[in-house]
């Protein structure tokens, strides 16, 4: 071994002990490992930064981007409660929620497919009174699953192309994944389906701060407009769209006020006050297309383009306190509507322009983010929590879908590259406002970002250094006399052995180079060797810290640590066995 070599190894076995010990963030350990390599030498200087220019860094940014303007536009949600509204048993939830999680990796960012389904399995576990556990933990490892059907379902598969490409002068394309991809999705699928079990219900151990301040009881005013979906059909049709969360307290008709029966029919102009969760409130009135009091936010006569909604506490000194929304004119004097209200210990059944207003009372107001701050000051208002309401804002459901999929038919059909088809995809997320210009940024995961651009340089002293050649050698001698499939399935488990202590994109920084070395030096073409390590460093199901997604479910589901192997390791084992014979069929060695 050369110094170089000896000093490669040991900046990255330093960086993996300290990835294990978990003391530190891991964008933090990623970048002291790039320090401490420039500074022994073993990356130069002219390349330190060279990964933050890598079209891994753009990819992955870009799709965390799409992956929230899917999210933001509910049409996920709508979908399923339009397709699928009679779901009751936990098998039929589960395959459902799944395959539609598997699906979306396959195509975004398999976190932020994991994110826009949360909400929807806990809305599953709550009608049917199951652990939100047994939910959350299969569909992590579907979206692990899912990621591995296309070149940009996962970072592994990106990184494996880009390789392929050094290596050879052609990269993987966009769906030489897919075969090896639906193999295991159908696989472990049905292996998550029928052993589910293995996951034990837990309880949330800890509450979050937004968790703790939520208001069950908030009552908002709708009026039903000839747009509307529940023109002319029952009151009970509206409640649905708020699975059991809403009820409406009365139904205005005119001057009379109608009791709130399930079988009453909705009609034009009818005014419906309902009561529940800000998140329930706004999938009814999202999903039936309702209007919310108030009147259209104007500005130089067009609608306002940056609308959004806050949660407020009235105070004591709150120049509100005492008057009704009528008295104030809200909307015409400061340009901001009343929403809706909840006032501690009683239902509200007064229509919002006539109530007067208390301190202590919780309000949602819908207004021009640039004013709000002002709005908020002048009434003296303690906003309630940091996070989003989207009760009252205007999302664009469709068009999010459009821009998605405009972006993968470039990619499919030879267009654009991946990185600038998912950029243009980000930056049209934007400028159709399917997402809000400051949330842009929110939605970029800077730590790991940051990590894969340090990371870069540093795997890659490896190769410069001759290290993963080295590796190769031994590696090759100790499988001299293995046939092609014990080859390829070391390669396999060394790569799924690894990606639990270290983040999966580098993993196959580290393993990739090694892996085409090896079959190289074994006389074995390079592909399948190359798709091992993309699938091991793919499918970590055995940790809560290797993978976002397994990170994602690990509070929410109340886990503990030991939960993960008792399902991912006899999933592991059914992977190992399966991949194995379907790479050499798919990838012949030789």
């Amino acid at each position: 071994m050369t110094t170089q070599q000896i000093l490669a190894f040991a900046v990255i076995a330093a960086m993996m002990a300290v990835f294990i010990w978990d003391r530190f963030r891991y964008d933090v350990v990623a970048c002291c490992a790039l320090v401490l390599a420039v500074t022994v030498g073993v990356v130069p200087f002219d390349k330190a930064f060279s990964g933050f220019s890598d079209d891994i860094v753009i990819i992955v940014g870009s799709a965390l981007i799409v992956s929230a303007g899917v999210a933001r536009s509910g049409i996920v949600d709508t979908a399923i409660k339009k397709f699928f509204p009679n779901l009751n048993s936990l098998h039929t939830q589960l395959a459902l929620l799944m395959i539609v999680v598997a699906v979306l990796s396959a195509f975004i960012k398999n976190i932020g497919a994991l994110a826009i389904m949360m909400p929807v399995a806990f809305q599953f576990a709550k009608k049917s009174g199951v652990s939100p556990s047994k939910y959350l933990m299969p569909m992590a490892f579907s979206a692990l699953l899912g990621g591995l059907m296309t070149q940009i379902g996962t970072s592994p598969n990106i990184v494996v192309s880009r390789i392929r490409e050094e290596l050879t002068g052609q990269s993987f394309t966009m769906f030489d994944f897919t075969p090896m991809g639906v193999i295991l999705c159908v696989v472990g699928i049905v292996f998550l389906l029928f052993f589910h079990w293995l996951v034990p219900s837990r309880t949330k151990q800890t509450s979050s701060l937004e968790e703790a301040v939520e208001i069950s009881n908030y009552t908002s005013e709708v009026t039903i407009t000839p747009q509307s979906t529940v023109l002319e059909k029952a009151l009970g049709e509206l409640l649905k769209l708020g699975d059991g969360e809403v009820i409406a307290n009365a139904v205005l008709r005119g001057t009379s006020r109608m009791a709130p029966f399930p079988d009453l029919k909705l009609r034009e102009n009818d005014i419906v006050l309902l009561e529940g969760p800000s998140k329930a409130l706004d999938r009814i009135v999202s999903g039936a297309k309702l209007q919310l009091s108030g009147k259209p936010l104007m500005e130089n006569g067009k609608d306002q383009a940056d609308v959004i909604s806050i949660e407020a506490i009235i105070s004591q000194e709150s120049p509100l306190k005492g008057l009704s929304a009528k008295e104030l004119a809200l909307s015409y004097t400061r340009g901001v509507n009343l929403l809706a209200i909840s006032r501690h210990g009683e239902r509200v059944k007064e229509r919002l322009a006539s109530l007067t207003l208390m301190a202590g009372d919780v309000i949602v107001l819908q207004g021009s983010r640039k004013n709000m701050p002002g709005i908020m000051q002048d009434f003296s208002l303690f906003p309630l929590a940091q996070r989003e309401v989207l009760l009252g804002t205007r999302r664009r459901a469709v068009i999010p879908l459009i821009i998605l999929a405009l972006a993968m038919a470039a990619t499919a059909v030879g267009w654009a590259p991946v990185p600038v088809a998912f950029f243009a995809a980000a930056l049209g997320m934007v400028v159709f406002r399917a997402i809000p210009l400051t949330d842009f940024y929110k939605s970029v995961d800077g730590p790991i970002l940051v990590m894969l651009a340090a990371l870069i340089p540093v795997s890659d002293s490896l190769r410069t250094s001759g290290g993963s050649e080295l590796i190769a050698g031994w590696l090759g001698q100790a499988a001299a006399t293995l046939p092609a499939w014990g080859a390829l399935g070391l390669i396999l488990i060394t790569a799924m052995a690894v990606t639990p202590f270290l983040n999966n994109a580098a993993t196959v920084l580290v393993m990739g180079p090694i892996a085409a070395s090896f079959a190289t030096n074994l006389g074995f073409r390079p592909e399948a060797f190359l798709m091992a390590v993309a699938i091991g460093a793919g499918c970590d199901f055995l940790t809560p810290v290797g993978h976002q997604c397994n990170t994602l479910v690990f509070g929410p589901g109340g886990y503990k640590f030991s939960d993960y192997p008792r399902l991912g390791l006899p999933l592991s084992f059914l992977i190992i066995l399966v991949s194995i014979p379907a790479l050499l069929y798919v990838w012949p060695v030789s």
